[in-house]
């Protein structure tokens, strides 16, 4: 059976979602700030009417926040809860098409860790491993919670 993964980039890094959780990509517009809430949220955009919160990737991974911003695009999925989220990444590559075959399981020591629940599987292609990202489990209830009463 072919899956879809749309990949983008963080950093040097490429990074797939399953192409059936994207709303929309759209370049980057500022946000607005929220005051009190986690570091990795960079506020919230008007999308047609509805409030979505923006997640910065790069902080919630942990790694180097943006040089520059502007440069960036925001990826607009869907929640299980039915929320939109957008997620702030360096750029957009490509839509993937992928065999199941192509998929492994992430590796057990990377899947077990309690901040890595949202790796999913590893797309091996010819040149590169592409780590595919389950956006439900992105966030922790707690967050999803938080981020529910902005919306």
């Amino acid at each position: 059976m072919e899956l879809k993964f749309l990949t983008f980039y963080l950093g040097e890094e490429v990074f797939a979602i399953n192409i059936m959780k994207v709303e929309r990509v759209k370049e980057y517009e500022k946000t607005t700030k929220i005051p009190n809430i986690a570091d990795f949220v960079e506020g919230i955009i008007n999308l047609m009417g509805e409030i979505v919160p923006i997640i910065n990737l790069r902080k919630k991974f942990l790694m180097d926040d943006f040089a520059n911003k502007e440069k960036s695009k925001i990826i607009v999925v869907k929640l299980e809860n039915g929320k939109k989220v957008g997620l702030l990444v360096d750029d957009v590559r490509e839509v993937l098409t992928v065999t199941e075959d192509m998929i492994d399981e992430p590796p057990a020591h990377v899947a077990g860790m309690s901040g890595a629940k949202f790796i999913s599987g590893v797309i091996k292609l010819e040149n590169e491993m592409v780590l595919t990202l389950e956006v439900d489990n992105l966030l922790t209830t707690e967050e999803k919670i938080a981020l529910a009463n902005i919306g």
